[in-house]
């Protein structure tokens, strides 16, 4: 009761009623009459907040999931609109016309009824449709306000239209490696690429690091802050600062909100079981992508049924289809596979720097001339240049140098996960793979398993084919290095029913040396321990079910710690504290959990082993460019002493494990107190999750717990298959879980987080939350059957 009064209290905060349906819909039946669907269509939501709807066609199907998107997520869809069409400063104020002018600068501006046509046959029937749905919605809370969300009325937002043009933005795209190319090259230039390749990892390791003059001219004087300003302002989500919001909700001297970029982080699991591994015969397919943790989620529940179309699962909210999930015929699941898609140049300028220099002659920029609209302020004009290459990025009118971006996402059907539309009407491996060859952001493993029994792992996207540079670094844009196109999709790596019987896949470098196209792939991966965490599982797997797959994606066992807490055998410990702190670890069975002390004192020492380790193995000038080195490499460095840690390593690395135990166990002692038997990984002092909306940290107390859920403990963390990241509070692990016996479709399990509403006076707002972080899930129905007997209520749209 008291959470629902303080659900009331939100929206009483900024002077709005609660609308009907959105605290409960239980048992309800609301009948709509609503302009742009031409036949009856039922939205039936479930008791988990799972929208399941029924169209008489394909129009009225995406029209419908529009409207239900933006029904539930409208606060998060607005945002999104405004990125992607950089319209914050007609919202907000002057602060935002940089961004805006970001956004606009890396927008998609290639022929659109091709980019439309390239993610369906229908491509541009489904995605107008789906906008229009969206914008149905949008009308009716225009016409009754107290539809509007309360988060988007503190920040005096109002909710603007929907154009296909936002569908296929950009701005949400995962991507590599643009963000670090120039900091390598900062490093290369430090201490020489042989030293740099020491401490990084690279695969293959064939990785010979060089750097041109003139790339290392511009970054011995420019910072990343100065090169990435537009690429970063195009891509993270938005701060607000507390003058922006309603005095009503505004917490007396709070913080600005903040933000991180997501773009680098590499972590999910999948995988798919063939029937000679299950206890039922049936392929079973599970998925877990890791995204940031945010309210509202990332990821949207919904189930399309109309002729042609029966397909469930998850997706963003703001693109029409299904991500992951399954049809009638097939399940299919995704991970981030390392493909480079992204390219810095940088040019010589002439005198005036109004030209570039190329293949010999200077070629005038392309200049776009766009007009910004600003809140309380006159509408101001901005420059949008760009090169053959791409966006122009930065420019050092003093030293005459320029830089721009040549990236995958930027050609026809670069808008993420779109492509799924092709594959949601799949229904074999054949189809499938046609339908992924589409596929082309983000860069994803793909994995299949099909109702014949067939399975399968299919790699997919925009892979610039270099003939004669690996990437990793920056490159002069005067023509010695240009892209031979995209590689074939269906040219990348995949497998087809394996002999292992089974294909598990969790960011890692997991491509056989036998393949031939190493010059279309990255060379940075994730650190390999969920990987060799899940294939150690997978390969004595024999009767697999559903319960064992969604047991496997809470796995909490380190696989670093197996190999570091040995080391502590052999250490000399004088404190009686130190020495039961030591013993509870050499008793430990390296399973992360949320009650274990054990778990505290390892993920403590791990800290700060990591930092110990880079500050000896880093020389000084690149300590603040390289800033850390891989787990793997600090794990090869202490169980494996080599000349990096000095003259003598054996007793370098003694003293590394001795002092970080020591500090280790002061830092718990600051958190927990002395008394050991009180530690616990879980705790909301150590170990937690507090899901923190974006405008947490400027609301007032009362607020922060309505929007904000949690803290509640969590196990595991960025090193486990139960991914839960590397810090106190989880900010990046599962944004959604599913699991699936290929037909058994009734049998599949999900959980999403923290619920599929995104208005805080919902039920739906925050319900699955202490489901997700207890490792528990829901029921994901698919027969008429088994949503009828889940269905909470029920909402239908007639013309």
């Amino acid at each position: 009761m008291k959470s629902i009064a303080l659900l009331f209290a939100a929206a009483a905060a900024t002077g709005l009623s609660v609308p009907p349906g959105t605290v409960s819909a239980q048992g309800a039946e609301e009948m709509l009459r609503t302009t742009g669907v031409q036949a009856r269509v039922t939205l039936t939501r479930d008791s988990a907040g799972i929208v399941h709807i029924e169209a008489q066609n394909e129009h009225d199907l995406f029209f419908a999931q529009g409207y239900s998107a933006a029904r539930d997520r409208l606060f998060q869809l607005e945002l999104w609109r405004r990125q992607a069409t950089g319209t914050m400063a007609e919202a907000l104020g002057p602060r935002w016309v940089a961004r805006d002018r970001a956004a606009r600068l890396m927008r998609y501006r290639g022929n659109m009824k091709a980019e439309l046509a390239h993610y369906h046959p229908r491509g541009e029937t489904i995605i107008q449709a789906f906008v229009d749905g969206i914008n149905a919605w949008v009308a009716r809370v225009q016409a009754d306000p107290s539809l509007m969300p309360p988060d988007l009325a503190a920040l005096g937002i109002t909710p603007g239209r929907w154009t296909p043009a936002v569908v296929v933005s950009r701005h949400n795209a995962l991507a590599s490696n643009a963000s670090d190319e120039a900091n390598l090259a900062r490093a290369v230039r430090a201490i020489g690429g042989e030293a740099v390749t020491r401490r990084r990892n690279f695969e293959p390791a064939t990785v010979r690091l060089s750097l041109d003059s003139l790339v290392a001219r511009l970054v011995g004087t420019a910072t990343d802050a100065q090169l990435l300003t537009d690429y970063s302002g195009s891509r993270n989500a938005p701060s607000f600062r507390s003058n922006e919001l309603s005095p009503l909700w505004r917490r007396a001297g709070g913080a600005d909100s903040t933000v991180e970029r997501e773009a680098d982080r590499w972590e999910s699991n999948n995988w798919v079981i063939s029937g000679q591994r299950t206890a039922s015969g049936r392929p079973i397919v599970a998925n877990d992508p890791h995204r940031a943790i945010t309210v509202p989620s990332l990821r949207y529940l919904v189930h399309l049924k109309a002729p042609g179309w029966d397909v469930i699962g998850g997706g963003e909210p703001g693109i029409p289809g299904v991500a992951i999930g399954h049809n009638p015929h097939a399940a299919w699941g995704l991970t981030i596979f390392g493909i480079d898609s992204e390219d810095l140049y940088v040019y010589e300028l002439d005198a005036a720097n109004a030209s570039y220099r190329y293949r010999g002659a200077f070629v005038a920029f392309e200049t776009v001339r766009d007009r910004v609209r600003v809140k309380g302020g006159a509408t101001q004009t901005v420059a949008l240049q760009y090169t053959r290459h791409g966006p122009v990025l930065y420019v050092d009118s003093t030293r005459h140098m320029a830089v721009a971006l040549r990236a995958g996402w930027l050609e026809v059907g670069g808008a993420p996960y779109l492509a799924s539309l092709r594959l949601d009407q799949a229904r074999t491996w054949s189809e499938a793979r046609a339908a992924l060859s589409y596929a082309r952001m983000p860069a994803l493993n793909w994995i299949w398993a099909d109702t014949s029994g067939t399975i399968g792992w299919q790699t997919a996207g925009a892979a610039p084919v270099r003939p004669s540079w690996d990437g990793l670094m920056p490159v002069p844009g005067d023509g010695r290095f240009e892209w031979r196109g995209l590689l074939p999709i269906p040219e990348l790596p995949s497998e087809t029913n394996p002999a292992r019987g089974f294909v598990g896949t969790a960011n890692a470098f997991n491509v056989a040396p036998t393949y031939a196209r190493f010059d279309a792939l990255a060379r940075t991966w994730s650190d390999p321990f969920r990987h060799d965490r899940l294939q150690q599982v997978l390969d004595t797997t024999r009767q697999a079910t559903v319960a064992s797959s969604g047991a496997l994606q809470h796995d909490a066992v380190s696989l670093p710690a197996r190999a570091l807490v040995p080391l502590l055998s052999g250490l000399e410990l004088t404190s009686p504290v130190a020495k039961a702190a030591r013993d509870t670890l050499l008793a430990w069975d390296h399973t992360l959990t949320a009650e274990s002390r054990a778990a505290a004192i390892y993920v403590a020492w791990e800290r700060k082993l990591a930092t110990q380790t880079a500050d000896l193995a880093l020389p000084p000038a690149v300590r603040p460019i390289l800033r850390s080195v891989p787990l793997s490499r600090t794990v090869q460095w202490l169980t494996r002493p080599d000349s990096l840690l000095g003259e003598q390593p054996m007793e370098a690395r003694n003293r590394i494990l001795s002092r970080a135990f020591s500090e280790a166990l002061q830092d718990l002692r600051t958190r927990f107190g002395d008394d050991m038997s009180t530690w616990r990984y879980g705790d909301a002092r150590l170990h937690h999750s507090r899901i923190t909306h974006p405008l947490h940290a400027l609301v007032t107390d009362s607020l922060q717990r309505v929007l904000s859920p949690g803290p509640l403990p969590r196990g595991g963390y960025g090193n486990t298959l139960l991914a839960t990241a590397n810090v106190d509070n989880q900010n990046h692990g599962a944004s959604l879980r599913v699991v699936i016996e290929v037909g058994d479709w009734d049998n599949a399990i999900v959980t999403n987080s923290p619920g599929q509403s995104g208005d805080p006076r919902s039920a739906f707002y925050a319900n699955l939350f202490p489901l997700w972080a207890a490792n528990r899930f829901v029921p994901l129905p698919y027969s008429a059957g088994a949503v009828t007997r889940r269905a909470a209520g029920i909402t239908v749209l007639h013309p």
